[in-house]
């Protein structure tokens, strides 16, 4: 049974597959510090050649109209097609976020080629714009820490306080590690390969 490429159930399962990416990619840099972070193999190449094409680019906040104009799009589609036959798929649509430091909503969420996605992302986790969305997390998670077991040597002498904020900040970077490892499970799942 072949599918037409223009039915209902072929567009909801990229639109669904595009969401997945989505919600992995930003599980992701909300567990890890994306200034770190690899996407693919070619990280290196994709940003100096994005930076090289888009030297002025906001990507911090996105303006849809340097993506999808026809102006904009005779100034990506040469280097979009740089990367055919190097990043899988470099083609296929993905979600990519106009604010880089909110989330995926209707609103803040623009449909791109997944090569414009690494080039964006990798510049942004790089430059440290996505740091906010880490940051972000890693201080709500802070505050529910607090809450759950705020008065912990409270009377105790110092050298306990000590003790116990060294254990704390042993077991914040554990959870950092483990999370890293629940996200790349989460991304080797969805079919990624290289992110």
């Amino acid at each position: 049974m072949e599918l037409d490429p223009q039915s209902p159930d072929i567009e909801m399962a990229w639109a669904m597959r595009a969401m997945q990416h989505a919600e992995v990619y930003y599980k992701l840099i909300s567990s890890v510090d994306p200034q770190f972070l690899k996407l693919t193999k070619v990280d290196d190449q994709i940003y100096s050649e994005f930076r090289e094409n888009f030297k002025k680019l906001r990507i911090d906040v996105l303006d849809p109209e340097e993506l999808k104009s026809e102006a904009a799009k005779e100034k990506w589609r040469p280097f979009c097609l740089k990367f055919d036959g190097i990043v899988e798929d470099f083609n296929y649509g993905t979600l990519l976020r106009l604010n880089c430091s909110q989330g995926y909503t209707e609103e803040n969420t623009i449909f791109a080629p997944r090569i414009q996605f690494f080039a964006i992302e990798i510049a942004r986790n790089r430059e440290g714009y996505n740091k906010a969305v880490y940051t972000s997390v890693q201080d709500k998670e802070e505050e529910k820490g607090a809450t759950n077991g705020g008065d912990k040597g409270a009377n105790s002498g110092g050298e306990e306080e000590k003790g116990a904020n060294r254990e704390g900040e042993k077991e914040k970077t554990n959870k950092g590690g483990e999370k890293e490892k629940e996200a790349y499970k989460e991304i080797n799942k969805s079919g990624e390969t290289a992110m």
